[in-house]
């Protein structure tokens, strides 16, 4: 059975060409390499047979050196064919680098400062909630005035008498309402007055059937609280009206 040929792209160089590619190889690498590294780094541009062969003539020649440990050559270009770089190049060189480090130094410190006002813009509000920011800021300044334009058509303020006085009905009132509350009873079966059984107005209208008891109630104009009772006895203001009692008790105490 007849065997493939195989197919190369790589070139097969022959005579001076080998030699010269081979010789320029070890002068780029300037470090050594064995025959066939050389060869194989080459991609098989010259055979391995032919790269010994090529080495050797080239180390005798003094194009390069041919070091020899135990049975296996090593090949390095000549150091004294290679062209030293002169002082003011190497001092050229020098300057150049330093300026480039100067340069990434200077850039450096710009990076930095760009990356904190990356981050301080990350934290800022976007578009979209500044504009709800500010339009609830306008409501907010429309009910504000809203509120000043009693003052700027002269309304007469509330004198500080005019707030004792109503705080003092207040705290009569709110009482009498307590007072009558625990008199009569309440229909809030969440609150402690439900748990008085022997209440005034169960005991009168314990005989009484539910319609009759109904229309004494009309009759006598009791009313019981509504919602809105509950949720101004549970509110703020009572709260304050009741420390406000506390406090009043305990100093007569005192």
């Amino acid at each position: 059975m007849a065997s493939k040929a195989k197919s190369s792209d790589v070139k097969v160089l022959k005579g001076q060409e080998a030699e010269d590619a081979i010789l320029q190889y070890l002068k780029r690498m300037n470090r050594p390499f064995g025959a066939v590294d050389v060869a194989a780094n080459l991609k098989g541009a010259v055979p391995k047979a032919t790269t010994q062969k090529i080495l050797v003539a080239l180390a005798e020649k003094g194009e390069i050196v041919q070091k020899t440990y135990g049975k296996t050559s090593f090949f390095v270009a000549n150091q004294a064919s290679i062209d030293a770089v002169p002082a003011d190049k190497l001092t050229e060189l020098e300057v150049e680098c330093k300026a480039v480090e100067e340069s990434n130094n200077v850039l450096a410190v710009e990076v930095k400062a760009i990356t904190a006002e990356l981050s301080k813009l990350k934290n800022c509000p976007t578009d979209e909630e500044l504009e709800a920011q500010i339009a609830s800021t306008k409501e907010g300044m429309l009910q504000l005035t809203d509120r000043l334009v009693p003052l700027h058509s002269g309304a007469p303020l509330i004198s500080a008498e005019e707030l004792v006085k109503v705080d003092a009905d207040w705290a009569k009132w709110r009482a009498e309402w307590i007072r009558r509350r625990k008199t009569i009873g309440t229909s809030d079966a969440s609150s402690r007055v439900a748990d008085y059984i022997g209440s005034f107005w169960q005991l009168a209208t314990d005989s009484l059937p539910p319609q009759e008891a109904d229309m004494l109630l009309e009759d006598l104009g009791i009313e019981f609280d509504t919602t809105e009772h509950k949720t101004l006895e549970k509110g703020p203001l009572c709260a304050i009206q009741g420390t406000n009692a506390r406090d009043n008790l305990k100093r007569k105490r005192e």
